[in-house]
């Protein structure tokens, strides 16, 4: 079986989307990453099809696509990604002779779109989950840090959001360059906030199933 055939029965479009970082719906919806689309307009299952823009697929396209390579290297890409066997006919001399494929500006530049569109939605999900979680109960109650920063942070999260969905190439190539380490910070803090929730559901499971003193 060669690259093409084993990696298309092996991985579906959804699969290699959600590996690349796109958000993927229970429904199968997502972002289309090849136009400016703000609402989930492409449905990935083992094809992919854009009801917006029409791009339309398989796994191998999508990830070409993405990526901006040919179609053999996507497939390459996915096998090595996916852990994929498959039969090799290329002389091993000529594999041995092959020079590593080198990031091109494109493909550093749409992986870093995405990894801050997936940063930015899901601090966006926890801030909406504070404003929701921590408001207080009663007007004398004291703000909670969470609520605070919800309130404070919300709009500007819509806000870079946007820039990231601009027709305008080099705005969001301002963007990436200038808010990098900003989206990178909050990546890091959203990964401390989820180990302490984490160690704390631990030591209040430990309480509750401590053997009682006699």
């Amino acid at each position: 079986m060669n690259v093409f055939e084993a990696v298309k029965q092996s991985v579906t479009t959804q699969q290699a989307a959600e590996h690349f970082g796109i958000r993927v719906g229970r429904n199968g919806m997502c972002v289309c990453p090849f136009h400016t689309d703000k609402n989930p307009s492409m449905k990935v299952d083992r094809r992919f099809h854009c009801f917006g823009c029409q791009a339309d697929g398989d796994v191998i396209d999508f990830v070409s696509r993405l990526e901006a390579v040919s179609p053999k290297e996507a497939a390459l890409m996915l096998a090595q990604e996916f852990s994929i066997p498959y039969e090799d006919k290329e002389p091993s001399h000529s594999r041995s002779q092959r020079k590593p494929r080198q990031e091109t500006p494109e493909q550093r530049f749409r992986r870093m779109e995405r990894y801050c569109f997936r940063v930015l939605c899901d601090y966006r999900n926890l801030l909406r989950h504070w404003k929701r979680d921590y408001a207080p109960n009663t007007p004398d109650e004291d703000f909670h840090p969470l609520f605070v920063e919800a309130l404070q942070k919300q709009d500007y999260v819509d806000y870079l959001l946007d820039v990231l969905f601009s027709p305008d190439m080099e705005e969001r190539a301002a963007f990436i360059i200038d808010c990098g380490k900003e989206v990178s910070n909050l990546e890091r803090r959203m990964a401390e906030l989820a180990a302490g929730d984490t160690a704390g559901r631990r030591t209040d499971h430990a309480r509750s199933t401590a053997a009682p003193e006699r």
